[in-house]
């Protein structure tokens, strides 16, 4: 398991487009499904990363809290398969039905999706406003597999609920950490050294 953090994409950088399979309904979803809401998170995690297993009950309570509001949240995993099957579509979909997300969890096969996103570690987040102008790339809060501070979202939260309501959010952002993307063979970018 490596410990890596995420790039902390500058602020106020437009959200790439991106068009992936839903691993339940295997439909496609864009960036355009979410013009409706005023924010969009867009989420990079996997299956098998201790640092996801740590925050999936989190994520998945994020997705119920926020489900009636003008967040829009989708979740995408672009680990390489072949090397990590806990982190292909199949096993993804039963992680969805496990933890009942109420948000689509789309996989990146070709992990393009996830290059322009400069992701760079399972979990890893972005957050759009309604511009898609991203305003928060960072850590979900100060809580990790092994250090004992409690789980609670506070870090994304906060900046979540100042994007609904129309209030600045804090440049103070700590990055996210936990194990890199596993990019496939000669596909690394080159953000991730």
């Amino acid at each position: 398991m490596s410990l890596t953090p995420s790039t902390m994409l500058p602020l106020g950088t437009k959200a790439p487009n991106f068009h992936l399979p839903e691993v339940v309904s295997g439909q496609n979803i864009s960036l355009a499904d979410f013009n409706d809401k005023k924010a969009l998170l867009v989420m990079f995690i996997c299956r098998h990363c201790p640092f996801v297993k740590h925050v999936q009950q989190e994520l998945a309570q994020i997705g119920k809290d926020y489900l009636q509001s003008d967040l829009g949240i989708v979740a995408i995993s672009a680990n390489d398969a072949q090397n990590y099957p806990d982190d292909a579509p199949e096993s993804l979909k039963a992680m969805v039905e496990e933890l009942g997300f109420k948000f689509p969890l789309c996989y990146d096969e070709t992990q393009e999706t996830a290059k322009a996103y400069t992701a760079a570690c399972t979990p890893d987040f972005f957050l759009f406003d309604s511009d898609r102008l991203l305003v928060y790339r960072g850590q979900l809060d100060d809580s990790r597999p092994s250090n004992g501070k409690p789980l609670t979202g506070a870090d994304l939260r906060a900046a979540i609920d100042a994007v609904l309501t129309d209030k600045p959010v804090t440049e103070e952002q700590k990055p996210s950490v936990g194990c890199n993307i596993k990019w496939k063979r000669g596909n690394e970018p080159s953000y991730f050294g």
